[in-house]
Order: structure tokens, then C-alpha cells, then sequence
């Protein structure tokens, strides 16, 4: 039942994520429009109707183009971006309401069809025709988006928006607007805060900007004061861990309105998002109460943006609105860890462990609880988070600090988890977030973090990284040994394996690998020589290459001959190759290896394979 939870999460996270990746790289062209209009509206600081006219063009066309192209790219690269852009202009003309669903419905479907378009022809058109047939399938289909966009869904999304509209104006009149907070709230600490934000409350709250110059929608989701007011009461009757991270978080939550890093401190004590709901609500009324809006999305949710797109009329109201919500969520929050005080550690511990059961554990979904880089060529770290900015732009800082400081050179970025690259080496995600971006990117390894802000995993990813750095040798003079315990081949392989299990060459079902190689091909070689390695499919299990060897001065029997030389290999790519070249020209007469066997002579044999 949690898997399944777990799971149902994870498609909310994803869904949202859709909506909201196609905002986000936009927010500089949305602010852009809110200072226009906040600046130069009649109503505005400095009204100036020549400068005004930009308004109405820029939130008509120039947005939702902008949204349906990045909702084509983010699908299909840049050609499903073109695609995407056309077929949004149908949306756009086809109705008489700034046409932001619309275009987040006309970006994707467009590119996907564009994508299915380019299948069909695929490995069809002849060499020298591909320019022609790519243009000309894009123009065509672009025909058809558009017919269609502007008779079917434009005018859908133009009654849909109405509904919704509708919808809102009702709890509006009837002033239920402030318990819209009860949802918002949890749902942001879910790290749904990106597509509440700018997947439902944006596009409604610009339809209502476009009518009466401002909306309220637009600050229910980024008012820092319920966030600020938790973490100030963490500072001043938290205790441990909790108590010494709080100011700083609140200052960046504060003043550079990223949310996501106060929401472990909702999680370690769930208790706390009575507090943020109470702020919430509180502050919702004083915005109710005095009719304020903003003029536009504020991104991010800090006290210095949303006063940026607040119509000069609201100021006073807003701050009181901000204040209040802050105040309400520290004194509520005060009074829950007063009245819990069970450390903050236990309960951190507690809350990790409980959502361990929820979602199987980050072990069960892939995540490594136990980090290893053994094998792996680790060039590029992504730390990711549902938009890419804010909480995951502070954590690739504080683990680029990290790695230079350490002297490695790998790339270090943050990214949003529908944009990760596909040859990103190692992911690292709240662990909430996990499962999403494993499923974008299977095949990376994926690490997990419960605070992006102070996780002791930053240090054991740069600790891992330096390891790495510095590999294994393929041989070590001491996995060379002289014994006369073997007295079957199976006896050698497992003394082979356990060598290179003690190392961390190998895994320990790399051993089931080279006792079925053996059954299947045998590795005698004459000369007695044997050369035990894994089948094909047991290169998974290898995390190094690496040898060892048995010097067998008695002998094995080994199918029909007897080896006195065993070389066991676990080849993990190209390293081990010369010592086979050294193996094949030096020891390819039976006296070379007598010598050495009889001599039980290690150090010629080292000397030998590393020469």
C-alpha cells in the first residue's frame, strides 16, 4: 500500500512538474510584463499610456508562445518547441482570454505528434531529401495543429477557463479565498509549490489581472511570512540541529523567496504545518479584507518580489499581510514545540524512518544509502529539484564548494528533474523527489538527501569522489598467493573471488559468474595455466578490474590436464588487457611456468603480470 502511495506521489510530482517546467524558464518575461504594468498601468508608479500599450500584446502573444514553446521543447527538443510555439498562436487567436492553458496543452500535444510525425519517416527518406522532409512535415502537421487548436481547443479552454473563473470568483464572493491555504499549504511541503503556483493559481490569477488590474491568486502560494514564521520559531525554542540551521534558512527564505528548505522542518515535526496553514489563513484575510492583489506571478516567494509586482495602492495592506502571516505562524508554531519537546534529532529520526516505511525506503526505490563510485567514471553531478532553481541551485553550490575545495574536477549544476541530461552520471534528490527523477534516469545513480541545505551527504559524495579519483590497482602484490589449500578448481575460483570481494574489485555474485564461464567454456589453458572470469552478464557485478592469483605447487585438476598457475580476472574495461599480453608472451612455455611455480616465487610472477 505505501509503494502504491508512494507511486500515486510520484505521478502528482511528475504531473506538476509538466506544468510547471514549462513556466519556470519563462519567470524573467513574466516579471518583465508584471513591472511593465506595475510601473506603467494608469494605475501604476509611474503611469504612461504610450509605454502601457506593451501590456496587452505581451500577455496575449508573447507569454503563452513563450509557454508553448518551452512546453514543445521540454517534450521534443527544439523542433518540438517550434511546433509547439505555431500551434499555441491557434489557442492564442482562437479566443478572446489570455490563452495560458491552452498553451500548455498545445505545447506538449504538438510536439508529441511531431515526434510521432518524424517516426514515420524514419530510415524513409532518401539521403539529401532530409532538410526538405523535416521542414515540410513540420509546416504540415504545423496546418493541422493550428486548424485545430483554433476551432477545438481554443474555444475548450476558452469555456473551461470560464468554469474555472467562475469557480473562483465563488469562493471569492462567498470570502473563502484564505482557506484555499488549508490545501496549499501540505501540498507545498509535498513539493507540489512550483505547480500550484504557476500551473493553477498563475494562468487564473492572469485571467484576473487582465480584468481588474490585479489578483489575490497571485499571492496565496508566495507569501514567505507562514514559512518564516516556523523557522523563527525553531530559532528561538528548537533545539539541536534544527535550532543552529534555522536563522540561516530564514533568512534565505526570506529575502530570496526560496521555500523548498523549510520544508524538512515541517517533515521532522508534522505537527509544525498547523502553524504555516495558520499563518497562511491569517495573512489571506488581511489580503481579503483590504481587496489586495499583485499584478503578477512573484517568483521567487520573498518579502522584496512580491512587493515588486504589488500596485502601489496595496503596499501597506501587503506588508501587514506578510507580517501577520509570520507573526500568527510563529506564535502558533511556538507553542507546538513548546508543548512537544522531544528533541528535534529524535523526531528528524523519526520522520525519516516513518517515510522510509511509507515509500519503501530510499534502498528499495534505488536510491544508494550506501555510497559507491568503485568502477565508475563520475564526470558530471546533477543536484535536482521539481523546477531547478531554488532549492537545488543551493545545494549544487554548496557541493561545487565542496568538490574544488577537494580538487575534483566533475561538473557540478542543478537542474529540474524532467531536464536532467541523459549522460548525467549521479542525480542527487530530496528524498521525496527520488522516485521522479529515477525514473527519468534510470541508468545514473541516484543519491538521496533529506535537507538540501545541510546534509552530511555532500561530504560523503566528495569523500566517494576523491576514492574514485584514486582506483584500485589491477593487481596488488599481495593477492598473489602461494598455497597448496585447492584441491578442485572450485576450491581456487572461490579463493579468486573472495580476494577480489576483500578489494572491492568484485561483488560477491561475482563468483557464481566464474564457476558458470567454467561450466560453459572452460578456462584451462595449458601449459597449467588456468584463467577463471565471469560470463558477459556477470560485468555488472564487477566495480574494478582486478587480478589475483594462486601459485598451486601440488597441482589441480582441471578438466584433463593439471594447472599449477591460476590467474582469476575481473575485467571492467580495457586495464586488464596488457597483463593478459604479458600472460600469453611470458608464460606461454611449461618450463617458464615450472620456474615459477617450483621456485613458488610470487614476486617474479607480480613482476611478470605488471611489467
Amino acid at each position: 500500500m505505501g509503494n502504491e502511495a508512494t507511486g500515486f506521489r510520484a505521478r502528482i510530482q511528475k504531473f506538476g512538474g509538466v506544468l510547471s517546467g514549462m513556466v519556470m524558464p519563462n519567470i524573467g518575461a513574466f516579471i518583465t510584463w508584471g513591472l511593465i504594468t506595475a510601473m506603467f498601468l494608469k494605475t501604476g508608479w509611474f503611469p504612461n499610456e504610450k509605454i502601457a500599450v506593451l501590456i496587452d500584446p505581451m500577455l496575449k502573444y508573447l507569454l503563452p508562445t513563450l509557454i508553448g514553446y518551452t512546453g514543445g521543447k521540454n517534450f521534443y527538443g527544439d523542433r518540438g518547441g517550434v511546433i509547439g510555439a505555431a500551434a499555441t498562436m491557434g489557442v492564442i487567436v482562437g479566443s478572446d482570454i489570455p490563452m495560458f492553458m491552452g498553451a500548455m496543452i498545445m505545447g506538449p500535444l504538438a510536439a508529441l505528434c511531431m515526434k510521432q510525425v518524424d517516426r514515420l519517416f524514419e530510415g524513409r527518406v532518401k539521403p539529401g531529401f532530409e532538410m526538405i522532409v523535416n521542414n515540410f512535415s513540420c509546416g504540415i502537421l504545423g496546418i493541422f495543429l493550428v486548424l485545430a487548436a483554433f476551432f477545438a481547443i481554443g474555444p475548450f479552454v476558452q469555456v473551461l477557463n470560464h468554469v474555472m473563473s467562475a469557480g473562483v470568483n465563488v469562493i471569492i464572493d462567498h470570502g473563502l479565498t484564505p482557506f484555499a491555504s488549508i490545501f496549499i499549504e501540505p501540498a507545498k511541503v509535498l513539493f507540489l509549490n512550483n505547480a500550484i503556483n504557476h500551473g493553477i493559481l498563475g494562468p487564473l490569477g492572469i485571467t484576473q489581472a487582465a480584468e481588474a488590474g490585479k489578483s489575490i491568486l497571485f499571492i496565496l502560494e508566495p507569501n514567505p511570512g507562514p514559512g518564516v514564521g516556523v523557522l523563527l520559531a525553531y530559532t528561538f525554542f528548537g533545539t539541536g540541529t534544527a535550532k543552529k540551521t534555522a536563522p540561516g534558512v530564514a533568512i534565505i527564505h526570506a529575502f530570496g523567496g526560496i521555500h523548498e528548505p523549510y520544508f524538512p522542518y515541517i517533515l521532522m515535526k508534522p505537527q509544525m504545518i498547523l502553524a504555516s496553514i495558520c499563518g497562511a489563513v491569517s495573512g489571506n484575510f488581511i489580503f481579503q479584507m483590504f481587496n489586495c492583489g499583485l499584478v503578477a506571478t512573484a517568483s521567487p516567494g520573498s518579502y522584496f518580489s512580491v512587493l515588486a509586482v504589488a500596485p502601489k495602492s496595496d503596499y501597506l495592506p501587503i506588508i501587514a499581510g506578510m507580517l501577520v502571516s509570520t507573526a500568527v505562524s510563529f506564535g502558533v508554531g511556538a507553542f507546538i514545540l513548546r508543548l512537544c519537546r522531544d528533541s528535534d534529532e529524535e523526531a528528524l529520526q523519526k520522520a525519516v524512518a516513518k517515510k522510509a516505511e511509507g515509500t519503501g525506503g530510499v534502498g528499495r526505490i534505488g536510491a544508494q544509502e550506501v555510497i559507491d563510485f568503485t568502477g565508475k567514471v563520475i564526470k558530471k553531478v546533477y543536484v535536482a529539484c521539481d523546477a531547478g532553481m531554488g532549492s537545488s541551485a543551493m545545494g549544487a553550490s554548496i557541493l561545487k564548494d565542496k568538490a574544488k575545495q577537494a580538487g575534483l574536477d566533475i561538473e557540478v549544476k542543478n537542474v529540474a528533474i524532467p531536464n536532467l541530461p541523459a549522460d548525467v552520471d549521479v542525480v542527487v534528490t530530496h528524498e521525496s523527489l527520488t522516485e521522479r527523477a529515477m525514473r527519468e534516469r534510470p541508468e545514473a545513480v541516484h543519491i538521496s538527501v533529506d535537507n538540501f541545505l545541510s546534509s552530511p551527504k555532500y561530504d560523503e559524495i566528495v569523500k566517494k569522489l576523491t576514492e574514485a579519483k584514486n582506483p584500485l590497482p589491477v593487481l596488488k602484490k599481495e593477492n598473489i598467493k602461494v598455497t597448496d589449500q585447492p584441491k578442485t578448481k572450485e576450491d581456487a575460483i572461490h579463493m579468486i573471488a573472495q580476494m577480489l570481494l576483500k578489494d572491492g574489485y568484485v561483488t560477491e555474485s561475482y563468483e557464481n559468474g566464474m564457476l558458470l564461464r567454467e561450466k560453459e567454456n572452460p578456462t584451462n589453458l595449458g601449459n597449467g595455466i588456468a584463467i577463471p572470469h565471469g560470463v558477459l552478464e556477470a560485468k555488472k557485478e564487477i566495480k574494478a578490474s582486478g587480478i589475483a592469483a594462486l601459485i598451486v605447487p601440488d597441482g589441480i585438476v582441471w578438466n584433463d590436464e593439471t594447472v599449477r598457475l591460476v590467474i582469476g580476472i575481473a575485467g571492467a574495461d580495457q586495464e586488464h588487457l596488457s597483463i593478459l599480453s604479458n600472460v600469453a608472451l611470458t608464460l606461454n612455455e611449461e618450463e617458464a611456468v615450472r620456474k615459477i611455480v617450483d621456485g613458488r616465487d610470487a614476486d617474479e610472477l607480480y613482476h611478470i603480470l605488471t611489467k
